[in-house]
């Protein structure tokens, strides 16, 4: 058994605690959100009163938290983790923030003593209640061997991108890839509508030809094809056009910073932008299917 201490629950977090649990660790959650605190109680974890109280005696921390900055305070300023954790213990941080965050917490890390991971998630809600995320881990190679099992505990597929920073950078491209390719899927299914062919007739074939990817066959935009997908919910994230969309702007200022050119990657920004900006940042990510066809 590992003593745990989760900080920044969110809505996934109550299914990592859950799973971390059954995995037989002892988990603290603490969060400044009382009632995502209490998800995570009900499921078996012991609800901190403060970021003190989760950290003290904890031998591994995990975070999951909204961005760069956060991650710094917490970790490393007044009150944080730093000040009140017995040296040695590992950090995972699981939130997703820019790469020169990650890299500067990892370096701020080491200095005060702890090993530290950054493991950005993938998978969403029902992933972090099925123990199926993927974890994509930058950091020195005994700290992701010390990281490696509880990730397991929370997830299917478990990666090592290589040193701090490096989970960052493989989480970033991806979501822009999964942001581009999903605008170009419901593109392509609100023209075959429009040439008169039905969304399950355009599955069935482009499902199995060139045009096959994760957002066609694991997460249809088009309602009926893939059951379990947010269209056959009125869009209903998921994952949220807010979350696609501070994706895509750390994938933009990763690239300014390493001078990459990534044309599509910014149009995607835009198209994501503009749902944002008309007050949509909650609907599912995928949502864009209805956006395309002006249905809001």
């Amino acid at each position: 058994m590992t003593k745990i201490a989760f900080i920044g629950l969110g809505n996934m977090g109550s299914g990592m605690c859950a799973n971390l649990l059954k995995a037989g660790h002892e988990v603290r959650a603490f969060d400044l959100n009382t009632e995502a605190v209490q998800a995570a109680v009900d499921k078996g974890a012991f609800g901190a009163a403060s970021l003190k109280d989760a950290v003290q005696g904890a031998e591994v921390v995990v975070s999951m938290l909204p961005a760069g900055k956060h991650v710094l305070a917490v970790y490393f300023g007044k009150d944080g983790v730093a000040e009140h954790a017995n040296k040695g213990i590992l950090l995972i941080d699981c939130s997703t923030i820019a790469v020169e965050d990650a890299r500067e917490a990892a370096k701020q890390a080491e200095a005060a003593g702890f090993p530290m991971v950054d493991a950005p998630v993938s998978g969403g809600t029902a992933a972090a209640d099925a123990g199926t995320l993927t974890f994509m881990a930058g950091g020195a190679d005994m700290a992701f061997v010390r990281a490696e099992p509880i990730l397991k505990a929370m997830g299917k597929n478990i990666f090592h991108a290589g040193a701090s920073g490096n989970g960052q950078a493989a989480k970033i491209a991806n979501n822009m890839l999964l942001g581009i390719s999903m605008i170009g899927t419901c593109e392509a299914f609100n023209l075959a509508e429009k040439l008169g062919l039905d969304a399950q007739t355009f599955f069935d074939i482009s499902s199995v030809s060139s045009g096959q990817c994760w957002s066609m066959t694991s997460y249809c935009p088009a309602p009926g094809p893939v059951p379990t997908s947010p269209a056959n919910r009125d869009y209903q994230p998921g994952f949220a056009v807010a979350m696609m969309l501070k994706d895509l702007k750390l994938a933009h200022e990763a690239a300014v910073a390493a001078g990459a050119k990534i044309t599509l990657g910014e149009m995607a920004e835009k198209v994501y932008g503009d749902l944002d900006a008309r007050g949509h940042a909650g609907l599912d990510f995928s949502g864009v299917m209805k956006d395309l066809k002006g249905a809001l």
